[in-house]
């Protein structure tokens, strides 16, 4: 179906404040709906279930009926240990919206649907594009190239007219998107929603260690690398956190075996090896989110002025 027109009213931007390893928490959802915008975590950020339990339950009952929608991000590729026990708390907790991500969704589409969620899927092609729209889903996020973190080979000005073309529900649209024009842009495209992640990282609220936010503040498109020797999958780093961490940054080639295990496990073996999009340039400082929003929406109405 397409984009609801009861959520969309409730936004003050067309985005969805991505789901970042490592960056994305309670506060950072917290502040991005009371910006205006949709927020989301990965479950995985949530060490154990138990934390995962409290934060869901601390979201729904922080913000009132008539804030943006929250969503929960859950990775169903076969290596990762957890996801079943994750969509138990998804059941009980009812997240508006739930990201699934590396992986096929049609194993838990009809069980967020049956209590009113939606499920938007995060592809990087049009194969997985069609494959994730067979299984039902609400939505597909489109993570075209230069995204920040895992990433695709497909221009976003291809990508969303691409699937525009056939797809009827919910579009989002990521990859180097990290001002208003560029929100604007997506929609001209064909998206619904833009898909924000490297853009706000440095938020006071993100988990982010201050010397990420400090490298990426310092950084812009030509301090990305992509390069899928580290996770098994071709995702976009801050070259000098490799180097920091002992990587060779020009000469990470090969494949790795994609082994997702477990949250602490993964927590442990990225700590300091930091993702980030070409959008990279945008971020001048670090600040609140609500400053964020605020310079993205004035820059999103100026744009509309233009077009």
């Amino acid at each position: 179906m397409p984009f609801p027109a009861h959520i969309a009213e409730r936004l003050r931007l067309p985005a969805i404040a991505a789901p970042m390893f490592l960056v994305s928490g309670v506060d950072m959802v917290l502040a991005a709906c009371k910006a205006g915008i949709i927020g989301s975590f990965p479950a995985n950020n949530a060490r154990t279930l138990e934390d995962l339990d409290a934060w869901m339950g601390q979201i729904n009952a922080t913000l009132p009926s008539d804030a943006p929608p929250w969503a929960v991000n859950i990775m169903v590729h076969r290596s990762y240990a957890r996801w079943e026990e994750e969509m138990e708390l998804v059941l009980k907790h009812r997240p508006p919206i739930v990201i699934t991500a590396l992986g096929s969704p049609s194993a838990i589409v009809q069980a967020i649907q049956s209590y009113g969620g939606l499920v938007y899927a995060d592809v990087n092609s049009l194969t997985f594009a069609h494959k994730a729209a067979a299984t039902g889903v609400d939505g597909l996020i489109l993570v075209a190239s230069g995204a920040g973190g895992h990433t695709g080979p497909i221009s976003g000005f291809a990508f969303a007219p691409a699937v525009r073309e056939w797809f009827p529900g919910t579009i989002v649209l990521g990859g180097g998107i990290g001002s208003g024009r560029a929100i604007r842009a997506a929609q001209m495209l064909g998206a619904d929603l833009a898909y924000l992640g490297t853009r706000l990282i440095a938020c006071e609220e993100s988990l982010a260690v201050p010397d990420y936010k400090q490298m990426l503040v310092e950084a812009d498109a030509e301090s990305i690398v992509t390069s899928a020797a580290l996770t098994g999958i071709p995702a976009n780093w801050l070259r000098p956190s490799l180097t920091a961490a002992g990587y060779d940054a020009e000469g990470l080639k090969g494949r790795a075996e994609i082994n997702l295990g477990r949250p602490e496990e993964a927590a442990k073996r990225w700590r300091d090896v930091w993702a980030a999009g070409q959008g990279a340039g945008e971020v001048k400082a670090i600040e609140p989110m609500r400053a964020i929003v605020d310079a993205l929406a004035a820059d999103y109405a100026r744009a509309g002025q233009l077009a």
